[in-house]
């Protein structure tokens, strides 16, 4: 389709495709045509991949981190050159609105751009001897090659996040990108071969996502694992990395308590919730997802937010004038359909959407669900949709334990007035990342990950660039 990327894998610096003469097909979620053919990795490509890492680390890990910050900003500046056609190309594989799709293009710049700069700040540290002729230092060295998987709803952010961790940190890396949405990984990839990475430190390869990972993270090549997705492959891929005693981050899904206290500015804060709910039609792991609003303004605040759902323009993402674009695969269309039959069958009240928007593409209505009970499977499951539910609460301690109920913790939001109640919720809430009156939790400088069966470890911030690295101690004495 015109004005989409040419798909190909990147090993050891050059473009190619898969020796097995595997492919796959990319659909447009607005239109359901095919926009492209994606090879596949067979085994012998990604035994190049691993080769070609392994040699990479020695030639990056021996670059200057100055002169890796160069070509990392430069990288970052084309990619800056180059956002309308990045972004054209991931609203077209992913469906989210052109205006999200470069942001995210920009977001993913800022991130590599970042990391280039902070990777010149790994300093280590002298420890005061107990006697005068010894030296004691702690130095900060790369891991070593790295495998990175990433998802299809962030197609730009989430690649970004771990090759500019892995590469500021003076890592090679593998990153298997999502193969719905991978042309947005191969621009990025393209953008570092033209800024002059060297050949081997980047390798992006594509197919069967369990034989890919099942046969990379084994390897004694890989040092360190990185994945973003579900909650069970993460499980999985954290299994298989501990058999080798591997590191791993593991960004896993959440389900998102936005409480609402009952001296908000109720019209304001319903325009925040609205935008940042069907932001990426709900497909987001940090979207605010299970609403929790004091008695005194509930009805008030439904009723607003309901409105606002309700007036969302809807439709192919490459119109500027829509303000939601489409689920990115027809999977989620009738995960919205069961969750929402099953809130109502149990008592929910259905006030906006609820079905499907005409009959080619996968367009959803922005949904509002009242009074969910508590034994509704989207009190409980991620959604993953365009559907927020709501609930009313009373006392505070009824209410913090609803939202610390389940076994996720990536994310959570809180509106209030009261700077002690700000204050307390945020402490009460058992989050990886927590935001007050506001959205705003993800930035290039700022740690990203949560706890509980939401996984471990960070990216972003100076937490994230510690995850590629590791601690030797020095310690010498007069010979």
């Amino acid at each position: 389709m015109s004005g989409y990327e040419t798909l190909q894998m990147y090993i050891d610096g050059v473009w190619c495709d898969g020796s097995d003469g595997e492919y796959g097909e990319v659909i447009n979620p607005a239109t359901e045509e095919a926009l492209a053919r994606l090879p596949h990795a067979g085994t012998a490509d990604l035994d190049r991949a691993l080769q070609a890492a392994a040699k990479g680390f020695e030639v990056w890990r021996r670059t200057s981190p100055a002169e890796r910050g160069k070509i990392m900003r430069k990288a970052a500046d084309l990619m800056r050159e180059r956002l309308e056609s990045i972004a054209r190309t991931l609203t077209l594989e992913e469906g989210k609105t052109i205006g999200e799709s470069r942001a995210e293009v920009a977001t993913s710049a800022d991130i590599i751009d970042w990391y280039g700069q902070e990777g010149q700040r790994t300093y280590g540290r002298v420890i005061p001897p107990r006697s005068g002729d010894v030296r004691q230092i702690v130095v900060r060295e790369p891991i070593g090659p790295v495998a990175a998987f990433t998802p299809w709803n962030f197609p730009g952010v989430t690649p970004a996040r771990k090759i500019g961790g892995a590469l500021g940190a003076g890592c090679s890396i593998i990153i298997k990108a999502s193969e719905e949405t991978p042309g947005t990984c191969v621009a990025m990839v393209r953008a570092l071969a033209d800024a002059g990475l060297p050949a081997g430190v980047c390798n992006l390869v594509f197919g069967v996502p369990a034989k890919i990972s099942e046969y990379l993270i084994p390897s004694p090549i890989i040092r360190k694992v990185s994945f973003t997705g579900s909650i069970p492959v993460g499980k999985h891929l954290a299994q298989l990395a501990a058999q080798g005693m591997k590191p791993a981050t593991m960004e896993l899904g959440g389900h998102s308590p936005v409480i609402v206290f009952d001296d908000v500015d109720v019209e304001k804060v319903a325009q925040i919730t609205v935008a940042g709910k069907y932001r990426n039609a709900g497909q987001v792991c940090i979207s605010p997802t299970r609403f929790f609003v004091h008695d005194a303004v509930y009805d008030k605040f439904v009723s607003t937010f309901s409105e606002l759902a309700k007036a969302l323009p809807v439709g192919n993402g490459l119109d500027e004038a829509n303000r939601m674009g489409s689920l990115a695969n027809d999977r989620r269309m009738s995960a919205m359909d069961e969750f929402i039959g099953d809130a109502v069958d149990k008592g929910a009240k259905l006030l906006a959407g609820g079905e499907r928007i005409g009959n080619q593409g996968f367009f959803y209505q922005p949904t509002v669900l009242g009074d969910v009970p508590d034994d509704a499977r989207i009190m409980n499951e991620e959604p993953f949709g365009p559907v927020a539910p709501m609930q009313r609460w009373t006392t505070v301690d009824e209410m913090v334990k609803k939202a610390n109920g389940l076994p996720y913790g990536l994310a959570a939001y809180a509106f209030t007035k009261s700077n002690q109640r700000a204050a307390e919720i945020a402490d009460a809430l058992e989050s990886g990342m927590v935001g007050v009156n506001h959205l705003a939790i993800s930035l290039p400088e700022t740690p990203f990950g949560g706890v509980k069966e939401s996984g471990y470890g960070k990216e972003g911030g100076v937490e994230g660039l510690d995850s590629y690295m590791i601690s030797k101690f020095v310690t010498t004495t007069n010979a």
